[in-house]
């Protein structure tokens, strides 16, 4: 059954993780604060990310986004594509995290949700807002990989286990400085 636009693009997946806080704030004033969140405002956000790509020096990415751009802007410049974006209940962004030799088409939301051949891993993230009652929302945030081959599983499995602690901490603290935004939108 679909209740999100995340199901409606990724229904089935092998990796998932979930995170969600209480917001005392308006739907349209916390969907506002997601799209407009910047990495400078993520706790240990850039020295993660940093430690994640090696230290190397690379293109602006969401592993090397800038301090001016919302990190939803640096996303879909650098590989993810909006799937859906719903305000003020639910964006959703999308990217291809592995493929076949010469898989590395252009994405576009059809197509992410159309059959592939065998040896992709796709990726998909939500930030879902709830009402709470008179003056608040409860909000989400969701990640689901789904890889279509048994290649593409274990293969993005190892890497799974190798970031998935770094990236619970980081949708964790990105849900904060949500919560900070949405709040106090005049102290950033």
């Amino acid at each position: 059954m679909i209740e999100t636009r995340l199901d409606e693009f990724m229904p089935a997946w092998q990796f998932r993780e979930r995170h969600a806080i209480r917001i005392a704030a308006p739907p349209k004033r916390v969907f506002a604060a997601i799209r407009d969140v910047r990495a400078t405002e993520i706790f240990l956000f850039k020295t993660l990310t940093w430690i994640r790509r090696g230290g190397r020096r690379t293109a602006e990415s969401i592993l090397n986004a800038g301090d001016t751009a919302p990190l939803l802007d640096v996303a879909t410049r650098s590989g993810f594509i909006y799937l859906a974006n719903d305000p003020p209940r639910e964006v959703v962004i999308g990217t291809v995290v592995i493929a076949p030799p010469g898989g590395r088409d252009t994405m576009t939301p059809e197509r992410f949700k159309a059959q592939l051949a065998p040896g992709f891993a796709l990726a998909a993230m939500n930030f879902l807002v709830t009402p709470d009652g008179p003056n608040a929302s409860v909000v989400s945030t969701e990640t689901r990989v789904f890889a279509n081959s048994a290649p593409a599983k274990r293969r993005f499995a190892r890497y799974w286990r190798m970031i998935y602690p770094g990236s619970a901490f980081i949708r964790r603290m990105w849900l904060r400085a949500v919560k900070r935004r949405a709040t106090n939108p005049a102290a950033l």
